[in-house]
């Protein structure tokens, strides 16, 4: 596809953190999404990336997705994902569909509920 028919592809404007692997790079980078479609997104950090470069960024409730950056301008970037995500679940609350965020929720509820914060620590 050529540049003018990428502008075509449906994308919504946002606001949200996310972590981001680049490779070459080490760790983990936050960065602010600007928007989002099912092919890629739109980035702006305070990190120095290229054309090209393989990423892997975590989006709110999917996860690691990999990519590459299909252009830099300034701190923005634009991510192509490897293949197609749903934008719809990045957009929804982080309760549906992280497994992780869950586990939190229902770890913490039942440390409130049984007031095992206001007693002494236990070794196991």
């Amino acid at each position: 596809m050529g540049d003018n028919e990428h502008r075509q592809i449906a994308r919504d404007s946002l606001f949200v953190m996310a972590e981001l692997r680049v490779d070459g790079l080490p760790g983990e980078h936050r960065v602010r999404v600007r928007n989002l479609s099912a092919g890629g997104l739109m980035a702006e950090g305070p990190l120095t990336v290229q054309r090209g470069q393989m990423v892997t960024i975590k989006l709110r409730n999917l996860g690691w997705v990999e990519g590459s950056v299909a252009w830099v301008q300034d701190s923005r970037f634009g991510i192509a994902f490897r293949t197609e995500i749903d934008p719809k679940i990045a957009r929804a609350p982080a309760t549906s569909h992280d497994p992780d965020s869950q586990l939190r929720r229902k770890l913490l509820a039942g440390v409130l509920n049984t007031g095992m914060m206001n007693g002494p620590l236990r070794k196991l």
